[in-house]
């Protein structure tokens, strides 16, 4: 087994996750989550190799509605997020997001929305 190529890493991102295009309401909603996702991570270190992507959605109330009592799909806030992380995080690696191995996510619901956002870790997977 060889040596991990990075060390482990964290971040967060302020402000509401959204999963996918919006037909009403603010349509740049998702649009600005996802420049605010990349802007947030430009400074990050790079991932090139096999990694665990540790992530937990900080959701405000309003994504919690009666017809979707437990919230936003993960699998669509997910897919957002990784596409954001692409154009960083991801950039350098050959298959971008293919790099994540391993995955660990949750989505909770927070009372402010001042405290939405999303908090990632990121930890290197050793090569066999």
């Amino acid at each position: 087994m060889t040596a991990a190529a990075f060390l482990p890493f964290c971040f967060s991102v302020s402000g509401t996750p959204y999963a996918q295009l919006k037909r009403r309401g603010d349509v740049a909603a998702p649009r600005r989550w996802s420049e605010a996702v990349v802007a947030a991570t430009a400074a990050v270190p790079r991932v090139t190799s096999p990694c665990e992507l540790q992530v937990v959605f900080r959701l405000p109330g309003n994504k919690f509605p009666a017809d979707l009592p437990y919230g936003s799909d993960l699998d669509n806030l997910l897919k957002r997020l990784l596409d954001a992380l692409n154009e960083t995080v991801f950039k350098d690696a050959r298959g971008h997001d293919s790099a994540v191995v391993r995955l660990v996510a949750s989505k909770i619901e927070v009372a402010d929305e001042r405290e939405a956002g999303v908090d990632v870790t990121i930890l290197p997977v050793p090569q066999s």
